[in-house]
């Protein structure tokens, strides 16, 4: 059974505030604490329905669940249909070094969360581990963020950096795309291995003190030739679009 108290303080880590003070956040559903729980990710609880130990017995007996009932798993979702299962875990201190022979993916204000957790489970199935994040991008510990990323947050290393200083001086040895609507056409551009990729905010695109920094403008051409279209893509799909291309496919 869980406490009063105990779910008080699991539903204060539905705010941004209190994810920040105690270092924690949560992972809900099946797929994604799985996922978490196979990671590097250090897991300080997990409670489960009784559905979930039930038709999960053999996994979960390992992890001593907390069993939950349905009502009270309601009250420390954030869901609006309440999962079976749900982790508390701790957020990561420690960060590898971004490698400079690998493809990277840097992120320029995208502040809609379900953006961030596609790109981040685009950027795992092609293969891409680490991602810069301009400080001003939503966090990747928001529940809706990692509710998006469908476990790949797992797979992936995050990093907040001041990002037009932070490309400046990775320019000197690496080039820097960016999307823009009158770059070279990504079916004959040349993609080389460490390049890095910039996808820029919802509404405004890449900001002008990140554009300074790049060094190759790229575009996704438009199939619909002689009529008017969307000015502009979603920036996940533009960005699963590119990373595509750069994976050699």
């Amino acid at each position: 059974m869980i406490s009063k108290n105990r779910i008080s303080q699991i539903r204060k880590l539905h705010a941004k505030k209190f994810r920040d003070e105690s270092g924690l956040f949560l992972v809900e559903g099946y797929k994604s604490v799985e996922m978490l729980c196979a990671s590097d990710f250090e897991v300080e609880e997990i409670f489960a329905t009784e559905n979930a130990l039930t038709d999960n017995a053999v996994w979960l007996s390992s992890l001593s669940p907390t069993l939950v009932t349905a009502e009270e798993m309601s009250r420390i979702s954030t869901m609006q249909t309440p999962p079976e299962l749900l982790a508390v875990a701790q957020q990561r201190q420690l960060l590898p070094n971004i490698p400079a022979d690998q493809p990277l993916l840097a992120l320029d204000h995208i502040s809609d969360p379900g953006n961030l957790g596609t790109i981040v489970r685009t950027a795992d199935w092609f293969g891409i581990q680490h991602i810069v994040c301009s400080p001003n991008c939503v966090e990747l510990y928001n529940p809706k963020v990692i509710q998006a990323t469908m476990g790949s947050f797992a797979h992936t290393y995050i990093h907040k950096r001041p990002l037009a200083q932070y490309l400046a001086q990775e320019s000197s040895h690496r080039r820097i795309l960016g999307t823009f609507l009158d770059g070279e056409d990504i079916r004959q551009f040349e993609f080389n291995r460490n390049d890095i990729l910039v996808i820029g905010n919802e509404s405004n695109g890449i900001s002008e003190e990140v554009t300074n920094a790049v060094t190759h403008r790229i575009t996704i051409p438009t199939a619909a030739q002689g009529r008017d279209t969307a000015e502009s893509l979603n920036a996940a799909v533009a960005a699963a679009v590119v990373m595509y291309r750069m994976a050699g496919c």
